[in-house]
């Protein structure tokens, strides 16, 4: 049997900290801060449920980040 691979590490931030952000200054800085993955969406978008290891996530409106969740 294969062994089971070990997901990437999950940077140590506060997703708190990029709501009021512009979006675009907002997925910079969750780049350097080491997520791999970073996802602007606009509210009400439909997305899967699925939770993805080093992936953070934006709710944008008019170019800032209103929410922010991890996966």
């Amino acid at each position: 049997m294969a062994p089971v691979p070990t997901p990437p590490a999950q940077p140590d931030d506060a997703p708190a900290s990029y709501v009021g952000l512009d979006a675009a200054g907002a997925e910079q800085l969750a780049r350097e801060r080491g997520w791999s993955t970073v996802r602007s969406l606009p509210p009400g978008a439909i997305i899967t449920m699925e939770y993805r290891q080093g992936r953070l996530n934006f709710e944008v409106e008019d170019g800032r980040v209103n929410r922010c969740w991890q996966g």
